[in-house]
């Protein structure tokens, strides 16, 4: 599985309304309701919410995943967000996340979950690949830069 099978270019998006954990957060609801028309925004914020009180999911250099488990998702759904400014996310390193991807996969697929989780960390430590993902001017720009340099498409 790549990001490209649970990512489509209409749920990756520049947005300037979020200027906090909570409504980022409840914009990237927003977003991967429009991939899962059988769950609402309410109950994808709920399952967010209910992740991060585990703790953070952010993994530093303004970066986070906010994930959740889903009874009756039956495929794996992302989406992905870019804030002009970054929000408090209790980052390990204290600094702002200003790139979300969030993730969503069915209640019973560990192991795709945390290949899929792995396969993320890995494409957003790389410095080359946030800083084009920063500097991206649109929704199409963001959404190539995510295609081209996944991890998991080019391990096979």
């Amino acid at each position: 599985m790549n990001l490209a099978d649970i990512i489509a270019a209409e749920r990756i998006r520049v947005i300037d309304d979020a200027q906090s954990k909570k409504r980022s957060l409840e914009r990237l609801s927003e977003i991967l309701a429009e991939g899962t028309p059988y769950l609402s925004a309410t109950e994808i914020f709920t399952a967010l919410v209910a992740r991060e009180k585990l703790g953070s999911t952010a993994l530093g250099d303004g970066v986070a995943i906010p994930h959740g488990r889903l009874k009756g998702l039956d495929e794996c759904v992302g989406a992905m967000i870019r804030l002009p400014e970054g929000v408090d996310f209790e980052a390990p390193d204290g600094k702002p996340v200003d790139i979300l991807f969030g993730l969503l996969v069915p209640q019973d697929s560990t192991d795709v979950h945390l290949n899929i989780l792995r396969g993320l960390a890995e494409l957003f430590t790389e410095e080359d690949t946030l800083r084009a993902m920063r500097t991206a001017d649109t929704d199409k720009a963001l959404h190539e830069i995510l295609i081209e340099r996944d991890p998991m498409a080019q391990a096979g």
